[in-house]
């Protein structure tokens, strides 16, 4: 009987099943960031940086001098005392930083949105797979005649599962439950 460790490419104690969904998730990753647009890449890198302390420190430095220099701290001749140029240079910096983190956001729930549509799937194809074993398994049992094979909560489990129904009864749920609150 060959272990994992024994084959080649498998770390020990991962499945070759595990090792195969992984690269496939790697590999889709950089599917989509290949085929990203040059937009989406620019607002990604826009947010990467606006994230990072080294835009902090930028602001800090760049604020600072601008603030100390106008406050009239140092003996040099003030070009915004009243400030209104670098509160228009911030807003206008708030009004793009904002639009680039949006525009991440967006894209960054659509791929959550996907992710989740996944589990979804593969959720409801283990249940339907279980479904299907614990039918077989409780017909074996009553070929054996084993007496769990007649209890009524493995009849009910032996059920497919409509998503639809499970969908509306939390929906239902959900509605007494907050006009209840």
């Amino acid at each position: 009987m060959n272990s994992d460790k024994n084959q080649p490419g498998i770390k020990s104690g991962m499945a070759q099943i595990v090792e195969r969904n992984i690269k496939a998730l790697l590999d889709r990753r950089q599917k989509d960031a290949a085929n990203k647009s040059w937009q989406d890449k620019m607002a990604d890198a826009v947010t990467r940086f606006t994230g990072s302390m080294t835009f902090v420190i930028i602001h800090l430095l760049l604020f600072g001098t601008w603030i100390l220099w106008n406050a009239k701290i140092f003996p040099v001749k003030p070009f915004d005392p009243s400030f209104v140029v670098l509160a228009m240079f911030a807003s206008v910096e708030a009004i793009f930083l904002s639009t680039f983190v949006l525009i991440s956001q967006n894209r960054m729930a659509a791929l959550a949105d996907k992710r989740a549509d996944l589990d979804l799937q593969v959720s409801l194809l283990a249940e339907h797979e279980i479904t299907r074993l614990i039918t077989l398994v409780t017909e074996i049992a009553r070929k054996m005649d084993i007496e769990e094979a007649h209890d009524p909560e493995i009849t009910e489990l032996a059920q497919d599962v409509h998503p639809e129904k499970v969908l509306d009864t939390m929906e239902e749920n959900e509605e007494k439950y907050s006009k209840e609150n």
